[in-house]
Formats: structure tokens, sequence, C-alpha cells
């Protein structure tokens, strides 16, 4: 077929961060233990994003899940070696409150 060209030279792909086919290596991270918040105030699911949101933005979060308790406290999870104190910050600037 005319103007095809040479076919080994194709250009990259772009790569996706959700997949691992086109990523580079990163070394293994050590194993981090979940860390418990409760949270008041969460009314609905755009809290629940929210919260996450403002979780996972602070350095050393992996995961940061939420338990839905619509008017009562509900839970926030946190993998990673983050500072605990930066959570509360975070989580404080987006309008919630983490109880003891």
């Amino acid at each position: 077929m005319p103007g095809i060209g040479n076919r080994t030279e194709l250009p990259q792909a772009t790569t996706h961060g959700s997949c691992g086919c086109c990523t580079t290596a990163t070394p293994p991270r050590q194993a981090t233990a979940a860390v418990e918040f409760f949270v008041e105030g969460l009314t609905c699911g755009h809290c629940v994003q929210t919260v996450q949101k403002a979780a996972s933005t602070v350095e050393g979060v992996d995961t940061a899940a939420v338990e839905l308790v619509a008017g009562g406290k509900s839970r926030l999870l946190i993998s990673g070696s983050a500072n605990p104190d930066l959570i509360r910050e975070a989580v404080s600037s987006a309008g919630y409150t983490i109880s003891n």
C-alpha cells in the first residue's frame, strides 16, 4: 500500500497512570498500615468525594476511602505513610471535621 512507510517505527502510545503495561517500573513500596479517622458532617456522595480527594492530596497517602454514615461519624480509611496531622489539616481545609 502506498504511503504507509516503515511500520517498525510507530509512535509510542500515550502512557496512562492506571495501567502497568506502559508506565515505567517503580520500586516496590514497603507495606503500610491503614489509619482510621472519623469525619463529621458528611451527608452525601459529593461530601465523600470531597474528603477522599482532600486526603488523597497529602503526600504519603496511597489510598483514601470513606464509609458514609449520613448524619453521624463517617469513617475515613487511609493507607500509606502520611502524617496524620496533615490529613486532619487537608480534611479541615475541605470544610469537614475529624473527631477524636
